[in-house]
């Protein structure tokens, strides 16, 4: 079971929002879900008006840049989305309460041949009458939009209201656009999780395009430990370049940490640590480790191939 982990600051800053202005829901139609809806938009295409175009409720500006759209659909019919916290279940979306949508980002990128496109991130959350966003073990609902131009039009070439939860208090973590074939781009996104004053473990996810939708076609855990005396770990990640493989090449994953037996009795809680790094920490007292392991996709995932390869320096 996995527990969402908030950095203190990040939990008390939305209550200094103090409710600024009386937040409806509007009712919209329940095509707002339809994936083969047809939108254009005029260059210079503006993230924050595309959102409210796709998602046509109350838009609402809030103090420390919180923008949202407040809608409800009660026609819509919902369905349930993985979250990857594991811990309150599937997300019912749309949900019963209303839904807030916030902007993430707005990626672009052009291929081979000079196309240009432009892909918006979205972020669904419960209605909160005073625009927070909470459920500290609930994740941030992800939803897509990808727009390609034509002359000094965007037109919407795929849309998906919703992927699945990352992340903590209802706040997906921000895609990052990462090359993986030629002309075919996924997005990471860096999930960080764990217990109350115990480890916060991270993860790294994959989503892509796949089977005619987006899905998370990649989960590394042990991508970053902190919030540790004893031990903690960082990663890396690099697409293998490999002219043999038009699209979903190999993934390598580089991770970089210490470790110091002295430190585990300052520890509150006991690491699992990785099979590689616990056999060293049962005989010496500290060291440094660098693991690199590399993914390949197999059939509809990335799958761990061969066995990690470990170097350990400064042994003591």
């Amino acid at each position: 079971m996995r527990l969402i982990v908030l950095n203190f600051f990040l939990f008390l800053a939305p209550f200094c929002l103090a409710q600024e202005a009386e937040i409806q829901l509007k009712n919209v139609s329940d095509t707002v879900l339809n994936s083969k809806r047809t939108l254009k938009i005029s260059d210079p295409l503006n993230g924050e008006k595309t959102m409210q175009k796709l998602f046509p409720g109350n838009l609402y500006h809030f103090a420390d840049k919180n923008t949202f759209v407040s809608w409800k659909c009660k026609n819509c019919k919902t369905t349930a989305y993985t979250d990857v916290n594991e811990v309150e279940g599937d997300q019912l979306f749309p949900y019963e309460s209303g839904v807030a949508t916030r902007l993430l980002t707005t990626l672009g990128y052009s291929d081979s041949k000079g196309n240009e496109f432009k892909i918006l991130a979205f972020n669904h959350s419960f209605h909160d009458e005073d625009g927070l966003q909470t459920g500290r073990f609930s994740g941030g609902l992800l939803g897509l939009a990808k727009f390609a131009k034509n002359n000094t039009i965007w037109e919407m070439r795929s849309f998906q209201p919703a992927v699945a939860g990352f992340g903590a208090f209802a706040r997906c973590p921000t895609p990052k656009l990462l090359q993986i074939g030629e002309d075919q781009y996924a997005f990471t996104l860096l999930h960080v999780n764990g217990g109350a004053g115990g480890p916060f473990e991270g993860y790294l996810y994959l989503i892509a395009g796949f089977d005619g939708k987006y899905q998370s076609i990649m989960e590394v855990n042990n991508y970053q430990l902190t919030n540790v005396q004893s031990v903690d770990w960082s990663s890396s990640y690099k697409v293998v370049k490999d002219d043999k493989k038009i699209h979903f090449r190999d993934i390598i994953i580089t991770t970089k940490g210490s470790f110091n037996k002295a430190e585990q009795a300052n520890d509150e809680f006991e690491v699992v640590l990785p099979e590689e790094i616990a056999v060293m920490a049962k005989t010496k007292k500290s060291f440094d480790f660098e693991m690199e392991r590399r993914f390949s996709f197999k059939g509809k995932f990335y799958k761990m191939i061969n066995k990690p390869v470990v170097k350990f320096s400064n042994v003591k």
